[in-house]
């Protein structure tokens, strides 16, 4: 009787031991997604520029929370982006060091990296992940210089756009311009403000001529031209940038800008806007928390700038330059491929990159969910940038100081007409040239 128990038991043992792989297989696969392939934990490397940044807790708390929910684990490695820390991205490249995961940025500093093949393209990505990104807008994200293909899933950025004095316009029997209303109709506002006694535009072509400066060429241009820089003066992008200055010198001549425009500070134009002497004020992001900090916010509201029948009312300035970036060497990875994928998608999610946008420029489809109790005039600037189609850096940053001189600092001139517009251009592009 007792023989024929131990058998039985011997019998039951083996059976278990012969089931221990069975069973370590089925874990990975369910609650482990970590241990999948291996039975180990996957750790993935991150390289960021959360460093310091405001949007730190926002990022830790993130993938603190990822890392409960899948089992992976991420070693996060986050520095203030300077152009040492840009070097020392490079670096890491060359020498074989680099991350699994980048958030960088786009563009002429990531270029190496994709002439080098070191990041993966969205293309080769959704070829095994069809759905990857799959919540953002493809127009509003940033192609490589380089070979003209999407590399970063984009998280925030910023946007420019008009300002608007609601009450004053209101007050005046007009109404708000729309993703409907074009130059010529917004030309034809500003005509009707200044007939009813008010600023129609609060500016400061002294200090701050740079919006206007941007969306008057855009207007001429497209997002997808934008950002070049003129190489001769007969080219497309010169004339846009003669053309577009042109309409600005017109808004002048017609008095749409107060009228010691070219002489008024930026706070003293700013103040004109605030207290409803001056209707319209074209400004950037960062200056909405300005306004919705004050106990009058829904007073104010933000819309498109007027477009044309080249770029569209709703194509924006704005920039989406950073995002993550899956390198090479996770993508050759059968364990970490997964787990780098897994992250840029949750990092990536609406509800993660709502909180770090706020209000600021996404390429989410849906918009951003913002969570909080929102003021009016932070509604419209919500809607604002959710319904852009297009989006386009400012070409200023891509040029120094001393080649932008001959138009930003020679506004005086060119609004009076004592420079000539066209000449201006020209020694723009004589000291980029000579700045090469």
């Amino acid at each position: 009787m007792v023989k024929g128990k131990l058998l039985r038991l011997t019998a039951i043992a083996l059976i278990i031991i012969l089931m221990c792989p069975c069973l370590a297989g089925c874990s990975g696969n369910g609650d482990d997604p970590a241990s999948a392939v291996s039975g180990r934990t996957v750790t993935i490397e991150v390289n960021t520029m959360y460093a310091g940044d405001e949007y730190g807790d926002i990022f830790f708390d993130a993938v603190a929370k990822w890392e409960s929910e899948t089992g992976y684990k991420v070693h996060t490695v986050s520095n203030t982006s300077d152009e040492a820390y840009k070097k020392r991205i490079l670096m890491d490249f060359q020498t074989g060091a680099e991350p699994d995961v980048l958030f960088y940025f786009n563009g002429v500093d990531s270029n190496s990296l994709v002439a080098n093949k070191r990041v993966i393209s969205l293309d080769e990505i959704r070829s095994v992940y069809p759905e990857y990104a799959s919540n953002m807008k493809e127009s509003m994200m940033k192609a490589s210089n380089y070979d003209g293909r999407i590399y970063a899933v984009p998280v925030n950025g910023y946007w420019e756009a008009l300002f608007v004095n609601a009450k004053a316009l209101n007050e005046l029997g007009l109404e708000l311009p729309d993703s409907d209303m074009n130059w010529d109709g917004f030309l034809d506002l500003c005509a009707k403000i200044k007939a009813k006694g008010k600023i129609p535009i609060a500016a400061s072509l002294s200090e701050i001529p740079h919006y206007w400066f941007e969306y008057c060429i855009y207007n001429h241009q497209t997002p997808d031209n934008h950002e070049l820089v003129p190489e001769f003066v007969v080219d497309n992008t010169a004339q846009a940038w003669i053309a577009g200055i042109n309409d600005i010198k017109y808004m002048y001549e017609c008095g749409y800008f107060p009228d010691n425009t070219l002489y008024v500070s930026d706070e003293v134009s700013k103040s004109m806007f605030l207290n409803g002497d001056a209707i319209f004020l074209l400004e950037g992001s960062w200056y909405a928390s300005t306004i919705n900090e004050r106990s009058d916010s829904d007073n104010f509201a933000v819309t498109y700038v007027p477009g044309t029948d080249t770029r569209k009312t709703t194509d924006i300035i704005g920039g989406l330059s950073t995002g993550y970036f899956i390198t090479k060497k996770a993508w050759e990875d059968e364990e970490k491929r997964e787990a780098a994928v897994r992250f840029v998608e949750y990092m990536t999610a609406d509800e993660r990159v709502s909180k770090f946008a706020m209000i600021s420029a996404t390429a989410l489809k849906n918009g951003v969910e913002y969570t909080g109790e929102a003021s009016s005039f932070y509604k419209s600037a919500l809607d604002m940038a959710e319904g852009a189609t297009g989006c386009s850096e400012a070409v200023q940053d891509r040029l120094p100081a001393y080649c932008r001189a001959p138009v930003f600092e020679n506004m005086q001139g060119l609004m009076q007409g004592s420079s000539d517009i066209t000449d201006a251009v020209r020694e723009v592009i004589r000291r980029k040239k000579q700045n090469n």
